[in-house]
């Protein structure tokens, strides 16, 4: 790694271009003095600091596009390397006070747009130009820093920061295959007000008690907007859930953890899935035009009560016919015994749904059902599948089993509804 120095220091009061300052306090949520126009896409501990090379502006600038200096949205202009060629994890330690640490690529989005002549944001993009993408960084520590200030570049500690960046993946289709699951709930006739904004989704349902209707996602990238969730709740009268690394208010009452777990699939990982072979068990993905036993075996594996085991029987026909979900059952001597189904999502597949009914439970069917479903992911071209099961128990071995490693440990933290 070479080392190199801080050319400019860009806020804005939200949106771009950012203006170069003489100096600011950086803190855990960013810059001081600067603003993002989308809180729900921008920001956050995780993504308190945009930086990119003065090298990169200047190779976009040859090609005849009108970037400049925080025209992209940059908070620090550096000079000396590419940032977005670094490792994730890699430290920044910014004159004598500041240490960053990188946390991933900043996906560019329309607002940057006029920064190019061809209104093409994504030639910042880190797919197709690696070496010219901006990158978010988290606050290891706090201070002040200033242009001219040297720069000098960390490896990584461990892989924290590359664990965290497979969980925000996973996070995104969670939140996309839960968002998927409430609309189908709507489309049935379910009464859910949700929320959706940005990497943040909310639901409130009076009619449907229960934290799977009642729910906050996205929280665990942006604890900084919990009282979104909180507010949206207390509007609708109900109590709510929300997942997070850490308690998003003082005091925040824990009910469940839970681990995320992931295995990458596709080229350099390994090529081997474990399944489990139980006599006379079948497992099928379900056409579209079948419907009624996936349903009916969640229902009676989770004894759900009255209004929310009806919300599922209706919204398992809309769920049917949405192209990025795929619902499996196990069938035991042709009798339906266990469930599972996959979201996609941008190369990630999302695995939720998956149960047993009591009286099957121990013979390794849902081992099955996570093989099944990881190698379908891998027909689709995922390279990353995840899923989440409560600390210590029989699913989250399962997936071990399974060669799912944990990147995270997220709580749930409940919001009584109000008095």
């Amino acid at each position: 790694m070479s080392d190199g120095r801080l050319l400019h220091l860009n806020v804005s009061s939200g949106g771009v271009p950012k203006r170069p300052i003489d100096g600011a306090r950086i803190t855990a949520l960013g810059v001081e003095g600067d603003r993002q126009r989308e809180t729900t896409v921008h920001g956050g501990p995780h993504r308190a600091v945009s930086i990119l090379g003065i090298e990169a502006i200047r190779r976009v600038a040859a090609e005849g596009h009108p970037i400049g200096p925080g025209t992209v949205g940059e908070n620090l202009t550096v000079e000396g390397f590419d940032v977005s060629s670094l490792p994730v994890g890699t430290r920044l330690e910014i004159g004598d006070e500041v240490v960053l640490e990188l946390s991933g690529p900043a996906n560019p989005c329309r607002t940057i747009r006029h920064s190019f002549a061809d209104l093409r944001f994504g030639r910042v993009g880190i797919v197709a130009h690696p070496s010219d993408s901006r990158m978010y960084a988290r606050v290891l520590r706090e201070g002040t820093a200033r242009p001219g200030d040297p720069i000098r570049l960390l490896p990584p500690v461990d892989d924290a920061a590359a664990r965290h960046q497979v969980a925000a993946r996973l996070e995104e289709a969670e939140r996309t295959s839960t968002l998927s699951l409430w609309s189908a709930a709507i489309d049935g006739g379910a009464r859910c007000a949700v929320v959706d904004d940005g990497d943040l989704a909310i639901s409130a349902s009076r009619d449907l008690p229960g934290p799977l209707f009642n729910l906050g996602l996205g929280f665990a990238s942006l604890p900084n907007l919990a009282s979104m969730a909180v507010e949206h709740f207390a509007a609708h009268g109900v109590t709510g859930w929300i997942w997070a690394e850490a308690a998003p208010w003082p005091n925040a009452i824990v009910d469940s953890t839970a681990v995320y777990g992931a295995r990458r699939l596709g080229p350099g990982a390994s090529e081997e899935l474990q399944t489990r072979s139980v006599d006379g068990l079948v497992i099928r993905k379900l056409e579209h035009d079948e419907v009624g036993p996936w349903a009916r075996v969640i229902v009676e594996a989770a004894e759900l009560p009255g209004a929310v085991a009806d919300a599922w029987t209706a919204l398992e026909p809309h769920l049917a016919h949405r192209a990025h979900d795929h619902r499996f059952i196990a069938e035991l001597d042709g009798v339906p015994v266990g469930t599972g189904a996959l979201h996609t999502h941008h190369r990630v597949g999302w695995m939720r749904a998956g149960t047993v009914l009591p009286a099957f439970r121990g013979r390794g069917i849902q081992q099955a059902l996570i093989g099944a479903r990881l190698a379908y992911a891998r027909r689709l071209g995922c390279d990353l599948v995840g899923a989440s099961a409560n600390q210590g128990g029989s699913s989250a071995r399962n997936m071990e089993r399974a060669g799912m490693s944990t990147v995270a440990v997220l709580r749930r933290y409940r919001v009584p509804a109000p008095a």
